[in-house]
């Protein structure tokens, strides 16, 4: 679903109020983004503690949704606390986790082989996984080939086994496609650029499980229909749902493609001069300056 944005949004501008309002009017709960709505290269964003805490207060349902590929979300909520940001694990959807649920679903009993961190595969828990000597073995096979933020396991000896697999027939799944991401260090190469010469070198398109996939929002919208269904409510329905972020390509169109509404931020990797520019499903149901506008504006 692609609705048009607001007129002043429409221009790039920021919505007013009463635009923002009407742009969210029936909306019951929200897919948050992490980096460019809640944190910023480490650090929370100014007034994103409060935003929360205003859903906290007045009971809307909320999902982190973030492309972090290398943690648990235990860890990850670790750090959103440490930050200020007391956010349950069961309340935050990662790459990783929705990748996992995806995998669980579609290969039942199957190895795959991952790249991740180790603390991410903690993920993964007691799914069948190939080690890098499993692959090795002659005539090794997995059901699928799982990219994630490997970091140092992103080796040439990595990349080159995940290759066989691929060529000997296994599934080529990235847990998301981000070519470069910021970080303390600043602007870094990310996990979909090994993704893209894998698919260069075996001519196999990866089908990607974080956003802007459906397999993210899915698993984000069956959470907060299980937190609306507890409170004795009407069921949830998607277009009852907004996606807040600050990357079109990803959180915008793949809300859209997942039958959600989507709306723009510019705290993050979107400039309010690049708005104008938007097509498609790309283009927000409205723009705003931060997420304590979107939250202020829900009725």
């Amino acid at each position: 679903m692609t609705g048009p944005a607001g007129p002043s949004s429409s221009r790039g501008a920021p919505a007013g109020a009463a635009d923002l309002r009407a742009a969210l009017h029936g909306v019951r709960a929200l897919v948050l983004d992490a980096d460019g709505v809640l944190v910023m290269r480490g650090v929370a964003l100014p007034g994103a503690p409060e935003a929360l805490a205003h859903l906290e207060e007045r009971g809307i349902p909320y999902r982190v949704a973030t492309n972090i590929s290398s943690l648990h979300r235990e860890t990850l909520a670790t750090r959103f606390g440490r930050m200020g940001l007391p956010i349950p694990a069961e309340r935050i959807v990662t790459a990783l986790s929705a990748t996992v649920e995806d995998v669980r679903r579609t290969y039942p009993g199957r190895p795959v082989f991952v790249l991740t961190h180790p603390d991410g595969l903690r993920e993964f828990g007691d799914l069948p996984r190939l080690t890098p000597e499993d692959v090795d073995a002659d005539g090794a096979t997995a059901a699928a080939v799982v990219f994630g933020d490997a970091d140092r396991d992103l080796s040439y000896e990595n990349l080159d086994r995940a290759f066989r697999l691929v060529r000997r027939g296994a599934e080529l799944i990235a847990m998301h496609r981000n070519g470069w991401w910021y970080t303390a260090k600043g602007e870094t190469i990310d996990t979909g650029s090994f993704v893209a010469a894998i698919e260069y070198a075996t001519g196999v398109r990866a089908r990607v499980t974080g956003k802007p996939g459906r397999a993210m929002f899915r698993t984000a919208f069956r959470g907060l229909a299980a937190d609306l269904a507890a409170t004795g409510g009407p069921p949830l329905r998607r277009a009852e749902v907004a996606m807040v972020g600050d990357h079109a390509p990803q959180d915008i169109a793949g809300a859209h493609r997942a039958g959600l509404r989507g709306i723009l931020v510019l705290t993050g990797r979107t400039a309010e001069g690049e708005v104008a520019g938007l097509r498609g499903a790309r283009v927000p149901e409205a723009v705003a300056a931060t997420l304590g506008d979107v939250v202020a504006a829900l009725t």
